[in-house]
């Protein structure tokens, strides 16, 4: 055993070999400011819009214009961004089946503090896996999680890829590219679908605040 912040670490390898370096003696601490204080002085509720569907699909565009939105408002929200995460916090991860399963339990985890400091955050990944987006869920209390299915074909998210992300999963050159070569499982019961074949980003913003406005997380504009 090792003493380490206070904390008791385990570092007795597997059977594999690797050291267990989780933490043996954690006792997680109450805040003393309940969400119910910081409603009071924010003005408004807190939670988490996942948006979720492929790349090439709208989801940080739309996040974004929500959050812009919500701002003006005087709302706390921030967007958790596939990109932005992974050039940071996330840089160590890859993109096989684990590490993909990996990322989206750190980003729900950090949604899930954010949540509680009282603030609406918005997610834009790919999420693919429905099992990883329902462990999401199971993070926050009933109505303070609001899955959103951003919905668009396979031909159109590859017209509209900036990134040749699609062309070159076509040429092998990107292995389990969700969509191509990698299954993307859509929700089954989502909040709110978003189809942005048909509908601008300007469209679906509207729908997520009022969806937000309905469920008392944000008061009505």
């Amino acid at each position: 055993m090792h003493l380490c912040t206070g904390a008791l670490v385990h570092r007795s390898p597997d059977s594999a070999g690797t050291v267990d370096m989780r933490s043996r003696n954690i006792t997680p601490h109450k805040s003393l400011v309940t969400r119910a204080d910081r409603r009071k002085i924010f003005g408004h509720g807190s939670g988490t819009v996942w948006l979720t569907g492929l790349s090439g699909s709208g989801k940080s565009t739309v996040a974004r214009e929500v959050e812009r939105r919500l701002v003006r408002q005087g709302v706390l929200s921030f967007v958790l961004d596939g990109d932005n995460v992974r050039d940071g916090l996330n840089k160590d991860l890859g993109f096989s089946e684990e590490d993909r399963r990996e990322n989206i339990r750190r980003i729900s985890e950090v949604a899930r503090l954010l949540a509680e400091a009282g603030m609406v955050i918005l997610t834009a990944f790919i999420s693919p896996f429905r099992a990883d987006r329902e462990k999401a869920r199971g993070l926050f209390k009933k109505g303070e999680f609001f899955e959103v299915f951003v919905r668009c074909p396979l031909e159109l998210c590859e017209e509209r890829d900036p990134k040749r992300l699609y062309a070159q999963a076509r040429e092998g050159r990107i292995r389990e590219f969700t969509g191509i070569d990698s299954p993307y499982e859509e929700p089954r019961a989502p909040e709110l679908i978003l189809d942005t074949e048909e509908l601008s980003p300007d469209d679906c913003a509207d729908r997520i605040i009022r969806m937000l406005e309905n469920a008392g997380i944000i008061k009505n504009g």
